[in-house]
Formats: structure tokens, sequence, C-alpha cells
């Protein structure tokens, strides 16, 4: 049984696949040579999913910056060593803030409040989550499906192919909202080593009441909230203080533990993303690359059990797929450059 690595993504637009994974790897080599571990990744799979709600890409070789294709946040290591700072105030203050917002939007039952509000907040801040939770359908041949089904399916069918391997599933932003929902409402029968949710906002009144929602129409009119049924060993989550998406981080306060006795482990750790100078706390790369996230990712992949062809095959198989890499970048390279210089 090998060890596998599955990634799914957050909202907003993406670059090409093969980039994205690329830099989610990046990171998390980055993150285990800076704390001295081996960077010897098993097999990894990027789950994509921007392509369902955008049309195209965004584009690195984008010069616009008007354009809705520029890609502003590059992979990028970081410029200096993260600094802890003393967050004890805030943390006392993002305390009274969730319990405030669970008393005004929260019922016992976790139905919503003020729905009006919760769907403004959505509209005008959470594009993708809105048309995530909308049941508005998206046309796809002669048939139309639910944009969260089809965004569901494309994670579930990568859980399946792996369905006999040791998965570790890292789910950034709302990537985590949909694990939480495949594995809650879709993939029981499926089991999960290791979930992970880097910048989660699955503590915030609204994505309780959404998923709160969804089981009392599957479960008999039941709703609680509970780590997913098919993760058996552990749930970890990890935010940065000053993540204002991952507001409620203490994911532990709100989720049981499940059948397996698996509940979330709740992490703060320095998000040290920065680009051109400026700082963003909520980014993936951050996240992949922390001490923290460094020490959970290697002790998934010591427990693996391969033989030394396996091993090899694994190698031979990044090398082509890095090569095939390249050669797709400068591809989009030389297109980008001869559409600017039309």
């Amino acid at each position: 049984m090998a060890n596998v690595i599955i990634q799914i993504h957050g909202l907003g637009n993406k670059p090409p696949k093969d980039l994205l994974e690329r830099w989610w790897e990046r990171a998390m080599i980055e993150g285990l040579k800076k704390n001295n571990y081996k960077a010897d990744l098993p097999k990894h799979e990027m789950v994509y999913w921007a392509d369902i709600l955008h049309d195209k890409p965004l584009n690195q070789f984008e010069k616009d910056k008007e354009s809705p294709y520029y890609l502003d946040e590059i992979y990028a290591k970081p410029s200096k060593e993260p600094v802890r700072e003393n967050h004890d105030t805030r943390k006392k203050i993002i305390g009274f803030l969730n319990r405030q917002l669970n008393r005004i939007f929260l019922n016992e039952d976790f139905t919503l409040n003020y729905s009006f509000i919760t769907d403004s907040i959505l509209s005008n801040y959470f594009q993708d989550l809105e048309k995530y939770y909308k049941e508005e359908k998206l046309e796809e041949l002669t048939t139309s499906t639910k944009t969260k089904d089809l965004i569901r399916e494309r994670l579930l069918r990568v859980l399946e192919k792996y369905k006999c391997d040791d998965i570790l599933l890292i789910a950034h932003s709302m990537g985590s909202i949909i694990a939480f929902d495949v594995l809650t409402f879709l993939a029981e029968h499926l089991k999960i080593h290791t979930l992970i949710t880097i910048g989660s906002p699955l503590g915030l009144p609204i994505v309780v009441g959404k998923i709160a929602a969804e089981q009392r129409q599957k479960l008999n009119g039941q709703s609680f909230m509970a780590t997913p049924p098919s993760v058996v060993k552990y749930w970890y989550n990890f935010s940065d203080i000053l993540d204002k998406v991952a507001l409620n981080y203490q994911l532990a306060d709100d989720f049981s533990e499940n059948k397996f006795g698996v509940k979330p482990i709740d992490f703060l750790v320095v998000n040290n993303y920065e680009i051109n100078g400026v700082a963003n706390p909520h980014k993936s790369y951050g996240y992949l690359r922390s001490p923290e996230f460094a020490k959970i990712l290697n002790e998934f992949i010591i427990s693996e059990r391969i033989t030394f062809k396996e091993k090899m095959s694994r190698r031979t198989h990044q090398y082509l797929r890095m090569t095939k890499l390249k050669l797709s970048i400068q591809k989009r390279k030389f297109k980008s450059f001869f559409r600017q210089k039309r």
C-alpha cells in the first residue's frame, strides 16, 4: 500500500493546473528541507476545479495588471525568517467575535438567522462560494448539473482512484469546505488516513449553517458538526492568526470526534508568504512550508513502506512530469509573447 497526497485548492481563479501543482510541490519541499527532513514526496495529485467557474486560468506572463488573467501572487520564497509575535490580545478579540457571531447568526440546531446578511457577504466577498452554494446549474453538453456537484465530483473521482492507498488530503480555504462535504456526504465508504485543512473557513457561522442544512436534507432532519466519517487517523487544522478567512481557527471547539475518535487538532502557525513586500497570511504556499506542517508531512512520508523498484518508478514519473511542465510553461510563454506583440 502506497502513500498518496491529494491536494485541493481554494476559491478564486488560479494558474494552470500543472503550474499550481508544481508550486504546491515546491512549497512542501521547501518546508521539508528547511526543517532538515528528506524532501522525497510520495505520489501527489492536484484536484483542480477553478476551470469550472472561470473561462481561462491566470497567466504568469500577462503584463497588463488590469487584465482579469493577471497573476499577481506567483510562488516566491520568503524574503525573511518568520517572526512569531505575541497575539494574545488579538486572540481574545477573535474569541469574543466568534462567540458573538455564533450567537447572532446560528441557532442551537445550526439553522441560520439573518440569511439576507450572510447572502450579501457571500455575494460581495466570496463569489466562488456563493456559486457553490447556489442552486444554479451549469450546462454541460446536453445535461445540466449543479455547480457544487461538478466540483465535488472532481474530488470524489480522485479519491476513488486511490482508494487502495493511504491518502493524505490537503485542503486549502474553500477547498476545505469541498473536502468536508465530499467526505461527509459522498465518500463515507472510503478511508482517508489524514485530513489537513489550511486557512479553513469551516468554523464560520455561514459555512456551519450550510453544512447543517444539507445534513437535515440528507440525514432525516438531523444536523450535527462532526469529523467526516471517512477520516480514520488524523485531522490537522492549520491557521494563521492574521488570516481573516480562518477567523474561527479553533475547529476542535466546533467539530466532535467521529467513530474512529478523530477530531480536529488545531495549530496556529506563521504564514510567511509575501510578494513585492505585501504579506498574504492566507496564501497556500506559506502554510505548506511552515515548520508545523512540514513535521506532519514528514511523519506521513516516513510511514510509507514501498519497494526500491516502486521508488525508482516514482522518481521516473516525477522526472517526466517535470519535463512536461517545463515544456508547457515555455509554450505558454511564447503564446503570451506573440499575443502581446500583435
